[in-house]
């Protein structure tokens, strides 16, 4: 008899060792993987809702989870009525095996499962059919989970991977899909519907059937009062819960920034957004609502940044993702796209601190030729003397090219590039024409930049995801931050700039609130003109109304908004144009004061123009004269010449300025017996030959006519501008013939070396 049993021993001792061995043998030639059915991306909002998902090659969308980020009474019922002894067995249970096995063939049906939850793992993980092969196959793989992976880690797998019908696999996206909320936040009957679930995804899912999935549940509770987990209270209570659940819908906010995000993060599962949902959804609705009003296949962004912390609250790149005839796919925020004006309060501020300009310098907006680019105004109309602030809030160009050609167009891009706003054109070789458009950048870089002007001079870069740190780079110095928002500052809070580029292809403005940044484009992401499109008209009404909804919504949060006080560099002084410093209000020199913002105490004198300094025949500013004791200016060396000191304005302002304001005015008579001789003698500009409101006609048969013009006083090159189009070049007192071809109203404007202007309008029948 021991002799028998030592061989029977001896026997599955042996079948033991083979098996092990086979076992080992196969694991090495089969490893287990699990990256197969890796968990498809999520892209989340920051309070954790999902806002778009990337499904996998069959369109089954997972939201990864761990098991802390469920609730406890949830596993507690999913192991009380899977596998209660999941924490005890090898991953298989011989004994449940058995008794489904046997109930299956006496019943001549399937009756139960014998699985545990790690059999399931290894069936959802490798597929098989119904077969003896099939079995085998998955208790082989279910081995190898248990010799590879801790119980946890098995459950964990479970509970992302389990079926809940349709596209929709494991819990989380169970739970965002069926009840719109995170695992975490489940009911405890929610939490029994999703743990009986899986068992027949198809035919329990609760929003076709929910009778059939109130009946599934009430069974699971029924086991647990068998098992005595809950109390009978506890049980009953849940048992009235109706089972109701949102219409199934899957995740579609912020597609654009979602692509954007899974391009910078390929590897993660879940990628944590700084997104607020509920700006997002009304930034959403704003441009659904708004691009019915604008022109066939035009579109729109939308882009909000919290300063405070410079993270993304909304993202809306194109006006609707599903529109394809607006090119609803292409990214808007990310394009490179000319940005208008938008980037004049970059030069007046590097000037402020550059101690150029205080708020009311004297700048010039006249026409004039600046090496090979003639920039207008965009009314094609000139104000002639403009403050600093006026220039800026009146999105001028004029004044804004004699800034940047002061300053440098090279070492002003280069500024720009150093806080992340790299600007980009044909040749990459920096003009004055970049100050007006003449390149091209990002909206989230061209956002990011403006948060110089909401963080104390301090550049951020736009902060995506939450793992992202806050990055300050300096920029401007805290006072012309402060001076420049100052003069940007319209009305309900917000300071802002708009901004049209060449040929109304681009409509910007980009705002500034007390706690967010605002920027917003329109245009054709194609490049076709929209005439009568600008910044003004398009993106302006689409940025208050932006900045009302987020404005709304901090009061209603009941959040104190940000202050942004006076820094102590800056001060308030009265100076005097034409120079541009204090002077007493009596004197004589002070033409018109105004009250300026200054930046540690400089009050620099008015800027000359780039011509001016090449070219100083008629200077301004202060001049020195010498006078006869009757008043009468002479030269230098005059007998009983007396030195007298005046403020003179630029020479091309002189057809802008009032009568007293002149030069002719300013200046005393010249003594003949002792004149003043050279280029200390002003000669005001005109043309001879042809009068103000003047009508000319053609002889008849002709049908043009020939003006012989003379231009009179100035110094120098002349250049003759007809309509806005330079039509003739001369010099000194040369003669010009003007031919006019077309009927009607025209301009003509006479332009000098020194910077002289004269004007006139005539008509032509």
């Amino acid at each position: 008899m021991k002799k028998c049993f030592y061989k029977i021993f001896k026997f599955f001792l042996i079948l033991l060792v083979l098996l092990s061995s086979s076992f080992f043998i196969a694991d090495s030639l089969f490893p287990l993987s699990i990256s197969q059915n890796k968990t498809t991306q999520t892209v989340v909002a920051a309070d954790e809702t999902p806002l778009w998902r990337f499904a996998d090659q069959n369109g089954v969308w997972r939201y990864s989870v761990s098991l802390d980020e469920v609730p406890d009474y949830y596993l507690e019922v999913l192991l009380n009525y899977e596998d209660r002894y999941f924490y005890e067995h090898i991953g298989i249970n011989p004994i449940s095996l058995f008794r489904a096995a046997w109930q299956n063939i006496s019943n001549d049906k399937i009756v139960s499962g014998g699985s545990t939850i790690s059999m399931q793992v290894a069936r959802l993980l490798y597929p098989h059919d119904r077969t003896l092969t099939g079995k085998l196959k998955q208790i082989f793989r279910t081995l190898q989970l248990e010799l590879h992976y801790s119980k946890d880690e098995i459950l964990t797998l479970y509970i992302n991977h389990a079926p809940y019908g349709g596209t929709i696999e494991g819990i989380g996206a169970a739970s965002w899909s069926y009840f719109g909320k995170q695992p975490k936040e489940l009911t405890r009957s929610e939490a029994v519907l999703l743990a009986v679930l899986p068992q027949a995804p198809s035919r329990l899912r609760p929003d076709r059937f929910p009778e059939r999935a109130k009946q599934a549940r009430d069974k699971v509770l029924d086991r647990l009062a068998e098992y005595k987990v809950w109390s009978n209270d506890l049980i009953e209570t849940v048992r009235r819960d109706e089972v109701w659940v949102y219409p199934r819908k899957a995740p579609q906010v912020a597609p654009l920034l979602a692509y954007r995000l899974k391009n910078k993060y390929p590897n993660e599962d879940i990628i944590h957004s700084t997104i607020d949902v509920s700006i997002q959804y009304n930034l959403e609705d704003l441009a659904i609502n708004r691009v019915k009003q604008l022109p066939p296949k035009t579109s729109l962004a939308i882009l909000v940044v919290d300063h405070t912390d410079m993270t993304v609250k909304g993202y809306v790149g194109s006006a609707d993702f599903n529109d394809n005839e607006r090119f609803g796919q292409v990214d808007m925020i990310s394009a490179l796209r000319s940005p208008g004006s938008t980037l004049k309060p970059f030069i007046y501020a590097l000037a402020l601190d550059e101690g150029m300009i205080h708020s009311e310098s004297l700048l010039q907006d006249v026409p004039r030729i600046t090496t090979d680019y003639r920039p207008t105004n965009f009314d094609d109309g000139f104000y002639g003397p403009v403050s600093v602030s006026d220039a800026l809030s009146k999105s001028l160009n004029l004044p804004a090219v004699q800034l940047i050609e002061l300053y440098g167009p090279k070492r002003f891009a280069g500024k720009l590039a150093g806080i992340g706003l790299p600007l980009s054109s044909i040749g990459n070789e920096p003009n004055i024409s970049y100050i007006l458009g003449g390149a091209s950048l990002r909206m989230d870089n061209l956002v990011s930049a403006y948060s110089a002007f909401a963080r104390h001079g301090e550049v951020s870069p736009l902060r995506f995801t939450q793992k992202e740190p806050l990055i300050n780079k300096p920029f401007i110095s805290d006072g012309s931050a402060w001076i420049t928002r100052q003069m940007l500052i319209n009305s309900n809070l917000l300071a802002y700039k708009t901004g049209t580029s060449y040929g109304y292809r681009d409509a910007w403005a980009v705002g500034i609130n007390p706690r967010y940044l605002i920027g917003v484009w329109v245009g054709r992401p194609d490049g076709t003109p929209v005439v009568g499109q600008y910044g003004s008209m398009s993106a302006m009404p689409i940025l208050q109304h932006v900045n009302s909804i987020l404005l709304n919504r901090e009061n209603r949060l009941n959040r104190p908004l940000t202050t942004y006080e006076k820094p102590a560099s800056v001060s308030s002084t009265k100076i005097c144009w034409p120079l541009g410093q204090p002077l007493p209000e009596s004197d004589v020199n002070c033409h018109r004061q105004k009250t300026a913002w200054v930046l540690n105490n400089m009050t620099p004198p008015t800027l000359s123009t780039y011509g001016e300094l090449k070219n100083n025949i008629y200077r301004s500013g202060w001049i020195t004269i010498w006078v006869n004791e009757r008043g009468e200016r002479v030269a230098a060396d005059c007998p009983g010449a007396q030195k007298k000191q005046l403020a003179l304005w630029p020479v091309s302002l002189e057809n802008f300025l009032l009568t007293k304001e002149k030069r002719r005015t300013l200046l005393p008579p010249i003594d003949k017996s002792c004149p003043v001789m050279g280029q200390d003698v002003f000669a005001s500009l005109n043309i001879v030959g042809l009068r103000d409101k003047q009508l000319i006609r053609a002889l008849p048969g002709s049908h043009q006519v020939t003006v012989d013009l003379t231009p009179e006083g100035g110094y120098g090159e002349k250049w003759w501008f007809l309509d806005g189009n330079l039509v003739a070049n001369s010099k000194d007192n040369e003669k010009v013939a003007l031919t006019i071809a077309k009927k009607g109203v025209h301009r003509l404007l006479l332009l000098d070396e020194s910077g002289q202007i004269f004007r006139l309008k005539f008509m032509s029948d």
